[in-house]
């Protein structure tokens, strides 16, 4: 396994990253293909003994269960906690960025998590109900306190990112030292302007979705799995660019075909050769570790890197959240709704 910094932090990460939303109770919404206890700790287990170090979550993954799945393989497995990045999120709750909201749900991920501190605590989105500096200064009291090492960002527009820097370095606070955005050979919209902010920040990538919800592990668009039939996320995610995508799941089958290789382990390859730090991965059994972890192995040429690049055409955008009552303009720009995700 290979390890990198997290962006200006002193914290160094795998080259993967555990996706903990795959963990947790099962509830009735869009989460019923979540995993149990001991299905999480055969999978942690699996990861850290391929060298993955690093595993993400947030306060509203399953109610709060995730974050208890994770704390628990952690500590039944023995595994030691400063050999662990541990990374959860906050908005998805009563207050969004409020100081109050963030000082409330750091304890409860902590406990939740079995642990005294957090590696990297992350905004979710962004709130447009608290002013950035209350919630840069309530962040900042997080990691003066020692709940809290370093920081990062989830799902914004690219302006909101800056701004949010600009201002913590204006006041001394602490700024954000990765950003966890969606990002796939599907979706490549950050490339525009999201990404070269983070870099402009020395902010390491740790995009969710790497595998665009699976729809870059097989040749069909469709799947029979239960997270394929009750996730209306991310149906809702991917669906409406189906036509513009299918050209790309061809060439990645192709490469896959001629490499001899599964096609996630090209489409997560692709990640790697791209420079992006750790993407962050959920695993439903320990086998699908196994293609992760292979794909750090593989080095794509210039070549495949632009035949798997070349049938990209833009596409909406999809994941930052737009200002509530706002219409976007027509045919640009499709952010969600709050009630329409809590995920990556």
């Amino acid at each position: 396994m290979e390890y990198v910094p997290l962006g200006h932090s002193d914290i160094e990460v795998s080259r993967i990253c555990i996706g903990g939303m795959s963990f947790g109770e099962p509830d009735t919404s869009n989460h019923e293909w979540t995993i149990s206890p001991e299905d999480t700790e055969k999978v942690i287990k699996q990861a850290f003994e391929g060298g993955i170090n690093y595993i993400d979550t947030a306060n509203c993954y399953s109610h709060g269960t995730s974050e208890e799945y994770i704390g628990r393989a952690l500590k039944n497995l023995g595994i030691p906690r400063d050999e662990v990045v541990l990374q959860s999120k906050v908005f998805f709750n009563e207050g969004g960025l409020s100081a109050a909201a963030i000082a409330r749900e750091i304890d409860g991920t902590l406990s939740r998590l079995g642990t005294d501190y957090l590696d990297v605590y992350m905004i979710h989105r962004f709130d447009y109900n608290t002013p950035i500096e209350e919630t840069l200064e309530a962040l900042d009291a997080l990691v003066k306190a020692g709940k809290v090492r370093a920081l990062g960002a989830s799902e914004m527009f690219a302006y909101q990112l800056h701004n949010m820097q600009v201002a913590a370095e204006a006041n001394g606070w602490t700024q954000f030292t990765n950003m966890q955005c969606h990002y796939n050979l599907l979706y490549r919209e950050d490339e525009r302007e999201m990404i070269p902010v983070c870099r402009q920040f020395n902010m390491a990538i740790t995009p969710y979705s790497p595998l665009a919800s699976g729809h870059l592990v097989r040749k069909t668009w469709d799947s029979d799995s239960l997270r394929s039939r009750t996730d209306l996320t991310m149906a809702d995610k991917y669906n409406r660019a189906k036509s513009l995508d299918l050209a790309i799941i061809a060439r990645v089958a192709e490469l896959s075909e001629k490499r001899g290789v599964p096609m996630a382990q090209i489409a997560i390859a692709w990640h790697l050769n791209k420079g992006v730090e750790s993407p962050t991965l959920g695993f439903s059994k320990p086998a699908r570790v196994d293609d992760a972890l292979a794909a750090v192995d593989i080095k794509l040429t210039d070549e495949e890197m632009d035949y798997l690049e070349e049938p990209y055409v833009a596409h909406e955008l999809v994941g930052p959240i737009g200002r509530p009552g706002e219409k976007p303009l027509a045919g640009t720009i499709r952010p969600s709704s709050v009630s329409e995700i809590k995920e990556g």
